[in-house]
């Protein structure tokens, strides 16, 4: 993210004092704990998002700024309310909220972060940008609802897969490009197109992800961590539908009923592997890749346009 770092070099660097600004409490525990959260941020891609769609539409204002930090307040709550779903003690290496201050203080914090970006487009009437993060936030609780729920009786048909990341991952990347270019684009036509693109390089994001899972490198999380959860990812579907009912009987009776056991998780991800669903679920990824830069090339070329370029290419080329 070379180009990116270098032109929001100094926008970065104001956008940490906004975020600040924005999560501070008078509250003693609470401010603990935004500190806390302040100084573990990972790389903000989604603020990035934000400021590079903006910036193809013009400079950078302070509407822009309040919408990147919606958007990583959003991020944010959403992320420290999974961690007490999942019961996750851990969160980009540290612990997570809930491991030090336990699930009740993690889920009023992740409310009380909901509530500050509520309150932060409110009170400055940006209510565009509020309508457009509303909207993902719904549509992510939408997205992990419909996993639950399809995960209990591994209905894992390819088109509820998409559904499920369109909603759960991909609506945040589309509504931080959205939120961005509503703040300098004034055709509503740009903003869509933004809008759409951002959806496109958050589903190449999740399907990396997925990917992740059958990696032999360290990447972060334990590999044959969504098997274990049941999750719904893209190289199990296809393995699951393209190979012969005996094998495909044994690794649905291995995901619902011995998924913490190593040896059995590791034969799904061989059986993955052997049956093509790696390679099919990359080809998927660089074809969603490929349909977010047509996109954006609709827009004249630029620097600005090429560090698009290279963030969309650094969420599917990313080693964790």
């Amino acid at each position: 993210m070379e180009i990116a770092n270098r032109i929001l070099a100094r926008e970065l660097k104001e956008f940490e004092g906004h975020f600040k600004a924005a999560v501070k409490s008078n509250v003693a525990l609470l401010d603990t704990i935004m500190q806390y959260i302040v100084k573990r941020k990972g790389k903000q891609l989604r603020p990035m998002f934000v400021f590079l769609s903006a910036r193809l539409g013009g400079d950078i204002n302070e509407k822009t700024f309040r919408a990147a930090s919606l958007v990583e307040l959003l991020h944010t709550a959403t992320l420290v309310h999974d961690d007490v779903v999942d019961e996750s003690l851990e969160r980009r290496g540290f612990f997570s909220i809930n491991a030090l201050w336990k699930n009740k203080v993690a889920v009023l914090v992740g409310d009380y972060l909901l509530s500050k970006g509520l309150l932060l487009s409110l009170n400055n009437n940006d209510f565009k940008t509020l309508q457009l993060l509303s909207t993902a936030v719904k549509q992510m609780s939408e997205g992990e609802l419909l996993q639950i729920e399809k995960s209990r009786n591994l209905n894992l048909s390819e088109d509820v897969y998409f559904d499920i990341i369109r909603n759960k991952t991909a609506s945040l990347v589309a509504s931080s490009c959205a939120a961005g270019a509503s703040t300098t684009f004034n055709n509503e036509g740009d903003v869509e197109t933004l809008r759409d693109f951002g959806e496109k390089a958050g589903i190449a994001f999740q399907i990396k992800d997925d990917l992740f899972d059958y990696s032999t490198a360290n990447v972060g999380k334990p590999t044959g961590n969504d098997i274990k959860e049941k999750k719904l990812t893209l190289p199990l579907i296809y393995t699951l539908n393209n190979v012969d009912k005996t094998v495909r009987r044994k690794l649905i009776y291995i995901i619902k009923n011995e998924n913490t056991n190593k040896e059995k998780v590791a034969y799904v991800i061989s059986e993955v592997t052997k049956a093509g669903g790696i390679a099919y679920a990359e080809k998927k990824m660089l074809m969603y890749r490929d349909e977010a830069l047509l996109l954006l090339y609709k827009f004249p070329a630029s620097e600005v346009r090429d560090a698009l370029e290279e963030l969309v290419r650094y969420t599917t080329d990313r080693k964790y």
